[in-house]
């Protein structure tokens, strides 16, 4: 068998884990693919061999990348390996920078969450920047509980209390810088004059 036989082979378990990490029904997947039930349990099961045309909205409705979902070799620049984080809760953290020192850039993947869940409440050394990307993000900083939408952007120091979670309108996709103490994003809202 060669690599390329393997890595599609490999493909169900993948998909069966994060749609099973996500909590949700084959049903419910195929409504938001467009992919049948039934092709959707044969991909998992490895009774079936992916295509294009079924991997795309597979990667995209997972919020991962084709080589994520396939398990492709990492390529380009090995000093470079943004693999994502997986937590035990179902998020996703993918590294976007790579330097030692100054801010460091992720992109998180929340699934969907209950309105009145607990919030753990953390603190740190830094000052954070964060945009919403997709869905709603419930941001809990000190005695404030802010729900942000698409476009929309805080930024705190993270000595203050804080945490983020979904909603339970769905999954949430955020940018988030984390600078050392005193070091903060730098918002220019009108061209330099020349």
């Amino acid at each position: 068998m060669d690599e390329p036989d393997r890595t599609l082979d490999a493909v169900g378990g993948r998909l069966k884990h994060l749609r099973l990490r996500r909590d949700i029904t084959l049903t419910d997947l195929a409504a938001e693919t467009g992919i049948s039930a039934s092709t959707l349990s044969r991909l998992e099961a490895g009774l079936r061999r992916p295509t294009l045309e079924q991997l795309l909205p597979l990667a995209r409705v997972h919020g991962v990348t084709l080589d994520e979902l396939v398990g492709a070799p990492p390529t380009g620049d090995p000093r470079i390996n943004l693999r994502p984080i997986t937590c035990g809760d179902g998020s996703v953290i993918l590294p976007l920078t790579r330097r030692p020192g100054g801010i460091q850039a992720y992109k998180y993947v929340l699934p969907a969450s209950a309105d009145d869940r607990e919030p753990d409440l953390r603190t740190h050394e830094g000052h954070d920047w964060v945009y919403v990307l997709n869905g709603t993000l419930r941001l809990v900083l000190g005695e404030h509980n802010l729900v942000l939408t698409p476009g929309e952007a805080a930024e705190f120091d993270t000595r203050t209390p804080h945490w983020f979670g979904a909603t339970s309108s769905g999954p949430i996709e955020f940018l988030s810088l984390i600078g050392k103490q005193g070091e903060r994003a730098h918002v220019r809202a009108a061209p330099k004059p020349d």
